[in-house]
């Protein structure tokens, strides 16, 4: 008989760095010329970020902020352990890591078997870590299994085709080596004490980064990076029509599968309106709200504009979870909005029991 978990959790990538890098894209933001002097003078910042930032460049918050981040994602991982599931499905965002110019699908479904993985050799510049020691100090030797389910992943794409949902998928890699970072961090941090990590997964990216996945090569750009913009992501509604079939198809099946949601809210580094500093945090909590009273509506008419006005788009990767806890009429047994200006992105976690 199928169970179902559901996991929202984030994949936020400085996290893997020491607490003294860990607000190094602001840092690299405030080196932007064609940001006003005035608006990089921390004296004109909420008051939350001044304190973060503090003397230190936010390496005292960031040991706190790491504190709390585990502290979730441990709490994930103990959850994920008394389900025991057959399979991780995880929806993460794609940017510019293994789909680039000469394919970008809406969604996709990797149905890759095993993979020996090297985290610190395949880390790349999506990630931030090129060049950078990690916080636990491995090298690029260090390597784990990622075991696959080619056959659920198969028996997925085809139950979504069923039932109208248009879903590529692909057998092996194109352009990355191995897990784009999305994936890699979420099996990072769910076993961020070392204790490893044996459950199967399906990687389901989404093209979150639409507008700016190849022209900002889905990652930090200056303000005078030009270029036209390319096709929106998929609309955040239709995501969670996806979401919903996967717990259609789940529900139907013979299989225990957790459905992970993969990323933090809005990022400052796509917010235009606050200059890239910091994240639009106002949005994050209206949607954290809609989806802890179970307002799904909320969900449903959010806007692509929306989701690019506030740089929430890797949001779209919990648009999917929502749409299938919707589906199943689930609501979260617990949720966690963690706030933060200088850390790129806020950070929210939610776990919904079978």
């Amino acid at each position: 008989m199928s169970e179902i978990l559901g996991l929202g959790l984030t994949h936020y990538p400085p996290l893997a760095r020491s607490d003294e890098d860990m607000s190094w894209p602001l840092r690299w933001t405030l080196e932007d010329p064609d940001i006003p002097a005035a608006a990089k003078d921390p004296a004109s910042w909420p008051a939350q970020m001044q304190d973060e930032w503090s003397t230190d460049r936010g390496a005292r918050a960031a040991t706190d902020h790491r504190r709390l981040v585990v502290e979730q994602m441990d709490r994930c991982r103990a959850a994920l352990d008394q389900f025991r599931p057959d399979v991780v499905i995880i929806w993460g965002d794609d940017q510019y890591e293994n789909f680039r110019e000469d394919l970008i699908p809406p969604y996709a479904v990797l149905a890759y078997p095993d993979m020996e993985i090297h985290p610190w050799r395949s880390a790349g510049e999506s990630s931030g870590m090129v060049g950078k020691p990690n916080v636990w100090k491995e090298g690029p030797d260090t390597s784990f299994l990622a075991k696959g389910r080619p056959d659920i992943a198969r028996w997925l794409t085809k139950a979504l085709l069923d039932d109208g949902i248009d879903v590529s998928y692909a057998y092996k890699p194109l352009h990355h080596p191995e897990l784009p970072h999305a994936f890699l961090n979420t099996l990072l941090f769910l076993d961020y004490h070392r204790r490893g990590f044996d459950y199967p997964i399906i990687p389901f990216p989404i093209n979150c980064y639409g507008s700016r996945v190849i022209s900002h090569k889905g990652f930090l750009a200056r303000f005078a990076a030009g270029g036209e913009l390319d096709p929106p992501s998929p609309v955040p509604w239709r995501v969670m029509d996806v979401g919903a079939a996967v717990a259609r198809a789940c529900a139907a099946s013979p299989y225990r599968v957790a459905l992970v949601a993969s990323s933090g809210w809005s990022h400052a580094f796509t917010t235009d309106k606050t200059w890239r500093l910091y994240p639009d945090i106002e949005a994050d909590r209206l949607l954290y709200k809609a989806m802890v009273n179970r307002d799904v509506e909320v969900w449903r008419k959010y806007t692509t504009e929306q989701i690019e006005a506030s740089g929430q788009q890797e949001l779209l990767n919990w648009f999917a979870l929502v749409g299938a806890m919707e589906e199943l009429d689930r609501s979260p047994n617990h949720t966690t909005f963690l706030e933060t200006h200088v850390f790129n992105s806020s950070k929210a976690f939610a776990i919904f029991e079978p």
